[in-house]
């Protein structure tokens, strides 16, 4: 499942639990206290993981295409 990742960074609120999910995937910038995409594309290993942190995300932050 290669995809692109994006957070959109007028809902994120910073809780995390993006970077609970999947900690090879997100991280949180400490300056802005949102998250980023530690890599836009992400492997087929990646999937389960970012499925998982697109539901726990309370401010629906995160949305992937399929590429």
């Amino acid at each position: 499942m290669p995809c692109q990742v994006h957070i959109d960074e007028r809902l994120c609120n910073g809780h995390g639990n993006c970077i609970v999910a999947a900690p090879h995937l997100f991280d949180l910038d400490p300056e802005t206290n949102i998250s980023a995409v530690e890599s836009g594309r992400v492997t087929d290993d990646d999937g389960p993981a970012l499925v998982e942190a697109e539901a726990d995300c309370p401010a629906r932050a995160i949305s992937f295409r399929r590429t």
